[in-house]
């Protein structure tokens, strides 16, 4: 089997001037965990999923981290979403 029999051919493009939020409900849109960055018609990155998570969650918003270990089975994910809209997710 070949790469471009399973490749995605309509492939969505994040530009390096929009916010993470942006890139990030594209890649939700497509159901994608790396997307390419583009200006023009050149290639000049990549973002992926954890990019994401790991540098905007815990390097410019740590305040939710604190609260996951209060989940536990007494709050689940309905309060995760909360605990993530309060923050600014």
């Amino acid at each position: 089997m070949r790469v471009s029999e399973v490749m995605t051919r309509d492939v969505w493009v994040a530009r390096p001037d929009q916010s993470i939020q942006e890139a990030a409900r594209m890649m939700a849109d497509v159901d994608a965990g790396v997307m390419p960055v583009g200006e023009g018609d050149r290639l000049v990155g990549m973002i992926t999923d954890r990019d994401i998570a790991v540098r905007a969650v815990a390097e410019t918003r740590p305040a939710p981290a604190r609260h996951f270990s209060k989940l536990g089975d007494t709050g689940g994910r309905g309060h995760l979403c909360e605990v993530l809209v309060q923050y600014g997710f």
